[in-house]
């Protein structure tokens, strides 16, 4: 795809951007060190309920880790310190009264490589219901089961072998899969961390239309490598660069006229 190409493709997804919608999670000068490595600097940014965020940049730059504070993840690091300030619709998610458990139940996490539990298919979406409490009787939870796997868009290839393991899936369905296991708690917000990098163009495909699908339902955020895929499925784009956050704004406005040079020679392949 030629720069030409991207941008239209960015213009073309333009007219889903709605300049009121609603603030759900926010970041205000956040900073993440890894023992003395300094891997964030002084990130603020406001996600919103009725948009797909897409987060971009090199390598090593620094967005899958941001990604990783927003639901706490990076707790499970000893070495890893957050500073700064993110809310979930205005409360502090970092505050020592905050339930780290409940907390991932609202903002779910979808990660780059398929991670299905080694269970059944139906167990895997029942897995988060049955611990939350979700589900007052077997019949609520296979609804349940049913709604999470049609919401991802899986139900029709699998309504006839939920009690198959969900490791003997392909590589695209166990990623669907693992997306209706965040979304069967009923999650305010879905974080993405390159869903598609280890899929093939049809499962690709099929992941990106979900995202479209759910859109507006959650606020969801993804980190992706690849800008293409930003273009087609995010209506709001975030430029990292070596742990700063360069330049934030309508995905449409990135591509075709960003306000920084940075952005500009990534986006145009001088670097990255």
């Amino acid at each position: 795809m030629t720069d030409t190409d991207l941008a239209q493709t960015a213009r073309e997804n333009a007219d889903a951007v709605d300049t009121t919608a609603p603030i759900k999670m926010t970041a205000r000068d956040v900073h993440v060190y890894y023992g003395a490595t300094h891997a964030i600097k002084g990130v603020s940014i406001d996600i919103d309920m009725d948009h797909v965020t897409a987060f971009i940049g090199p390598s090593g730059c620094g967005k899958s880790t941001f990604l990783r504070t927003m639901n706490r993840m990076n707790d499970t690091i000893a070495a890893a310190r957050v500073e700064g300030q993110i809310t979930l619709d205005g409360e502090d998610i970092y505050a020592p009264s905050m339930d780290v458990v409940q907390l991932r139940a609202r903002v779910g996490m979808v990660f780059q490589k398929p991670n299905p539990f080694p269970k059944s298919i139906y167990e895997n979406v029942a897995y988060g219901p049955r611990i939350h409490g979700l589900a007052a009787s077997k019949a609520d939870m296979d609804q349940i089961v049913e709604r999470s796997l049609k919401r991802a868009g899986l139900w029709e290839e699998v309504k006839d072998r939920l009690t198959d393991s969900g490791t003997a899936m392909s590589g695209g369905q166990q990623q669907r899969l693992c997306i209706a296991r965040a979304i069967a708690v009923d999650p305010e917000v879905i974080l993405m961390d390159e869903p598609c990098s280890a899929l093939d163009p049809i499962a690709t495909a099929k992941i990106e239309e979900l995202i479209h699908e759910l859109r507006g339902n959650y606020a969801i955020v993804i980190v992706t490598h690849n800008m293409q895929q930003a273009a087609r499925v995010s209506q709001r784009t975030a430029f990292f660069h070596l742990g700063n956050l360069v330049e934030y704004g309508v995905t449409s406005d990135i591509f075709t006229n960003p306000r920084e040079e940075r952005t500009k020679d990534y986006i145009t392949g001088r670097y990255g």
